[in-house]
């Protein structure tokens, strides 16, 4: 069985006698590692990686026109992104995709999933964060409006993608606060759900996996989640009150976490006896389950080589137990 073959069974539930093995390590520690291994790619082969998570498809607007308003702190209103048009995209928008899947999916036999667009993050850079959450209080009806067009973008991006041939469409959209989300959960039913429900069901009427990643404690909308049909969950955070007891006991049959090496907590502080624990602490609660090993989020550069080494020793030994 080959790692495309691996992940897909343990999406849908199926028994695999090997966890899969993922990690985000090289937009911080690129150089490092590639000092200790000649580049990221022979890291991800000495640890037997068996998915790919693969950049490069094209942004919604032009970044000549939205660079200015990022840069300066300008940002724009409801109304001025209505009238912003969205960049026309071509097959030249996708050739660095083409590429990675040639590589990881063909040659490596690795699970592809993309990275897309979600509704909230992606608007934060023309908006503003702050902004971006009052235009949301005072401006609701207009701000659909800007939600449902970057919808049918992000869509229309997606069908292209599908066309490529990847495993999965994986969407980033950070909702959460350490404790909650950033908005309430009726907010999300709102504004959120019916434009993911435009993308997730193309995904699904193609067949193609789906999944989420959403920083911190996003609970109150894993059940819309559900819903809308997402296959993975990443990170599924613990250090942001998202217990793994919930897990098991209601989601474990409804879709896989991507996740539990966590670098908020776990990876990354030069506690060596602690990582161990951990790590075999998580492997406990969720081998066997719908469960593919990886970092919650990029590996930060205050994280060693050798700590990192350290950690997928002992993540493989235990994925292969």
């Amino acid at each position: 069985m080959n790692s495309r073959e691996l992940v897909r069974k343990v999406i849908k539930g199926e028994e695999v006698k090997k966890t899969p093995v993922y990690g985000w390590v090289s937009a911080n520690l690129d150089k490092q590692i590639s000092e200790r291994f000649g580049s990221v790619r022979n890291f991800e082969d000495h640890y037997e990686y068996d998915l790919a998570h693969i950049f490069g498809g094209p942004s919604p607007y032009n970044t000549k026109e939205i660079l200015p308003h990022i840069k300066n702190k300008t940002y724009v209103t409801p109304e001025q992104a209505l009238e912003m048009p969205f960049r026309e995209v071509t097959s030249d928008d996708y050739i660095r995709v083409k590429k990675n899947l040639d590589f990881y999916q063909k040659d490596r036999q690795r699970f592809c999933y993309v990275q897309t667009p979600g509704i909230f993050e992606s608007l934060n850079d023309i908006f503003g964060i702050e902004n971006h959450l009052m235009y949301m209080a005072l401006y609701p009806e207009k701000i659909k409006e800007v939600y449902r067009k970057q919808a049918l973008w992000n869509k229309n991006n997606a069908e292209n993608l599908m066309d490529l041939g990847v495993d999965m469409i994986h969407i980033s959209d950070d909702w959460g606060a350490q404790n909650s989300m950033m908005f309430s959960a009726d907010m999300w039913k709102e504004y959120i759900f019916p434009n993911y429900k435009i993308m997730a069901d193309a995904v699904k009427k193609r067949d193609v996996f789906l999944s989420l990643h959403s920083d911190g404690n996003i609970n109150a909308a894993l059940d819309g989640v559900v819903e809308l049909g997402f296959d993975v969950v990443h990170p599924y955070q613990e250090a942001a009150n998202m217990s793994y007891d919930t897990y098991l006991d209601k989601y474990q049959d409804k879709f896989a976490i991507l996740g539990g090496l966590c670098i908020q907590t776990t990876l990354g502080f030069n506690d060596y006896a602690n990582l161990e624990s951990e790590i075999r602490r998580i492997f406990k609660t969720l081998k066997g389950k719908r469960w593919i090993v990886c970092t919650t989020h990029f590996v930060q550069d205050h994280c060693s080589v050798d700590e990192l080494v350290f950690a997928y020793d002992l993540v493989n030994k235990l994925a292969k137990e």
